[in-house]
């Protein structure tokens, strides 16, 4: 989407926390280039003041600049810090589950494993594998792995 953006054009970002998911730096190097594009971001709820910063000069512009960036990077940092500690109470609740009993996880899907370990014994890549056996590579990377260390405690 980058590479395509226009001058002028305006992408919008369905809500902050689309944004937020990514570390603070890393939406801010998104935001920049968004920008270097001579594009904007647009992100309903946080108050945008591009136009009215457009409308003056001066210092009024500067400082209107300023409020617009520091609005943008408190809701970016705390949309983010919401989505880390949703994480972590979802890392918490899994761990208090299985300490009960109550969970299990996803049962293995050993006939996909077993296809895996058959492509990857014929000498197929990892690329070749996951396409034939209609599964990711990282998915053939982890049965690969368990298959030459067996499993983890």
């Amino acid at each position: 989407m980058i590479s395509d953006l226009q001058p002028g054009e305006v992408v919008i970002a369905e809500k902050i926390d689309r944004i937020s998911r990514i570390p603070l730096p890393d939406a801010e190097r998104l935001i920049s280039s968004i920008r270097e594009k001579g594009a904007r971001l647009a992100v309903p709820g946080v108050v945008d003041l591009s136009d009215l910063a457009a409308e003056t000069q001066g210092v009024a512009r500067i400082v209107l600049e300023s409020v617009q960036e520091m609005l943008l990077k408190l809701a970016l940092q705390s949309a983010h810090d919401d989505y880390q500690d949703r994480r972590e109470r979802q890392r918490q609740g899994v761990e208090l589950a299985k300490a009960a009993g109550k969970y299990r996880g996803r049962k293995t899907d050993t006939v996909t494993h077993q296809r895996v370990i058959a492509f990857r014994n014929m000498g197929k890549s990892i690329a070749e594998t996951a396409k034939l056996a209609a599964c990711s590579k990282s998915q053939v990377k982890r049965v690969w792995a368990v298959r030459n260390q067996g499993p983890t405690p």
